[in-house]
């Protein structure tokens, strides 16, 4: 340091300075993880929030009793963006598992598929996947689950204490909803595509994470602050459907 300010004829006060500047202002990997880290914080808020407010109407609720008997559930906000109806659609969000008791630490995962089905003209759904069954968990755990092929899946009926209709026997192993623009629907999603998304995993969790593991029920991975905005509401959520379910 002492050659540079000898040599180069820049003010110590200067060349000091910018040393300074240049070891504190963050690299393009440290601000890439940085944003990475606020994306993982806002899709959880904004699935704690899909799963509030789905809830918050009895008659457009997910039944108690499918919410007791769950074996995971999956929240994708925000996602069937573009022309339904002639596309495709894709989003991401966030998966948990019931262990014993107790939920296992949220796993970021990626979706998508076809469009036929669905509502035209719908720019934006939030999707709620609820597994009664561990076979679809366990193609999951796998590689993937190819909805309607690796599990089976049926538009969920809706409200609190809906019963078990036609439309969803006690068989189905996947129960879907979607809510847009204030409409609420059980909606088929036959051919679309759940996976494991390991890389935001990684750096939601600041080291490599054995996503099947935790889905597996082999692992226990403690949720990071960042996601504990969706643990929070799927804990509440569940612990309020029991009450209900064993008050009735």
């Amino acid at each position: 340091m002492k050659k540079l300010m000898q040599y180069s004829g820049i003010p110590a006060i200067l060349t000091i300075g910018m040393m300074l500047v240049l070891n504190a202002a963050p690299g393009p990997a440290a601000a890439d993880d940085k944003d990475k880290l606020e994306d993982a914080s806002e899709k959880s808020m904004d699935a704690a929030k899909t799963l509030r407010e789905m809830m918050a109407s009895d008659d457009h609720a997910i039944p108690d009793w499918m919410l007791a008997k769950a074996e995971g559930i999956a929240v994708i906000p925000n996602t069937l963006k573009g022309a339904l109806g002639v596309g495709g659609y894709g989003g991401e969000g966030l998966i948990a598992k019931k262990q014993g008791g107790d939920w296992s630490a949220p796993m970021f995962i990626d979706f998508g598929g076809a469009s036929i089905g669905l509502q035209a003209g719908v720019e934006s759904s939030d999707l709620i996947l609820v597994f009664t069954s561990k076979k679809g968990l366990d193609a999951l755990v796998k590689d993937k689950v190819k909805l309607g092929a690796d599990a089976s899946v049926a538009a969920g009926p809706l409200g609190r204490n809906a019963e078990v209709g036609t439309n969803a026997t006690v068989d189905t192993a996947i129960y879907t909803y979607s809510r847009s623009k204030g409409l609420f629907a059980g909606v088929a999603l036959d051919g679309a595509v759940i996976q494991i998304d390991d890389s935001k995993n990684e750096k939601v969790y600041g080291k490599p994470v054995d996503a099947k593991a935790v889905l597996a029920g082999k692992s226990d991975l403690k949720t990071p602050e960042v996601l504990m905005a969706f643990e929070t509401a799927l804990k509440e959520t569940v612990t309020t459907a029991k009450a209900n379910q064993a008050s009735n």
